[in-house]
C-alpha cells in the first residue's frame, strides 16, 4: 500500500515546494492555453459562416465559407509572393501568410457584412466594428497587440508590400470563385468583376505586373465562358 502511494506522496512534496513565482507561471500557462482554446473554438465559426455575396445572389448556402475564402487568399498570396521574390523583390512570406490567415477573423463576431448593409450605415462604422471585433478576439492570444493586431492594422492601412499583396490575393480569390461559379452555369455576377476596372491595389514594379497579368488572364477566361451559349 505505501509503495503504491509513493509516486503521489512524492508529487505532493514537489508541488508543496513550489514558490509563489512558479505558481504564477503555471497559472499563466494554464490561462493562456484556455484562452487559446477559446479563440480556436470561436474561429471555428468561420468554417460554417457563408460568404453572403453569393447567397444574396441566389447561390445555395454553403457555396463558400469565410474560412474557405481565407484559405484561397493564403494560397494566392503565397504564389504571388513567390513570383515577386523570383523577380528579385524582397518580401516577407511569413508575414504575408499570417495576414492572409487573420484578415477575416473579425467576421467570426460581426459576420460577413454585405455591401448593401454597409451602404446604409457607412464604411466607417463597418470598419470600426470590425476593428473592435478583431481586437477583442485577438487580445485573448495577442499580448499587448504586438503581433496579430499589429498585422491586422498593417493590412487595413495597406502600408507595406506584404499587406498590398494580400489585398491583391483577396481580390483575385474572389474572382477565381466567381469564375468557378460562372463555369458551373451561374450568372448575374458582373458587379464582382467591376473591381478589375480600377483595383486600386497600390502595387508597383514587378508586383504590379504580376497581378495585372493574372487579372487579365481571369478576364480572358471569363470572356470565353460568357461567349458560350447559355441554356
Amino acid at each position: 500500500g505505501r509503495a503504491a502511494l509513493a509516486p503521489f506522496l512524492t508529487c505532493s512534496v514537489v508541488v508543496s515546494s513550489f514558490s509563489p513565482a512558479l505558481w504564477r507561471l503555471l497559472f499563466c500557462v494554464v490561462a493562456l492555453e484556455c484562452l487559446m482554446l477559446s479563440t480556436l473554438i470561436e474561429l471555428q465559426r468561420l468554417k460554417r459562416l457563408d460568404r453572403t455575396g453569393w447567397v444574396l445572389r441566389g447561390f445555395a448556402n454553403g457555396t463558400e465559407s469565410v474560412a474557405a475564402h481565407s484559405f484561397g487568399v493564403g494560397i494566392t498570396a503565397m504564389l504571388l509572393a513567390d513570383e515577386v521574390r523570383a523577380q528579385g523583390v524582397l518580401v516577407d512570406v511569413e508575414k504575408i501568410l499570417r495576414i492572409a490567415l487573420l484578415h477575416d477573423w473579425a467576421e467570426a463576431r460581426v459576420g460577413d457584412m454585405p455591401r448593401t448593409a454597409t451602404s446604409y450605415f457607412g464604411a466607417e462604422v463597418r470598419e470600426e466594428a470590425e476593428t473592435a471585433a478583431f481586437r477583442d478576439l485577438a487580445e485573448q492570444v495577442d499580448k499587448d497587440g504586438a503581433l496579430y493586431t499589429k498585422l491586422y492594422h498593417e493590412y487595413e492601412a495597406r502600408n507595406t508590400l506584404e499587406a498590398r499583396l494580400v489585398k491583391a490575393a483577396d481580390v483575385i480569390d474572389l474572382l477565381v470563385e466567381a469564375l468557378a461559379l460562372e463555369r458551373a452555369g451561374g450568372r448575374g455576377l458582373d458587379e464582382f468583376w467591376q473591381v478589375t476596372e480600377n483595383p486600386q491595389l497600390q502595387l508597383e514594379g514587378p508586383a504590379k505586373q504580376i497581378v495585372d497579368d493574372l487579372l487579365q488572364s481571369l478576364l480572358k477566361a471569363r470572356a470565353e465562358i460568357i461567349s458560350r451559349p447559355h441554356c
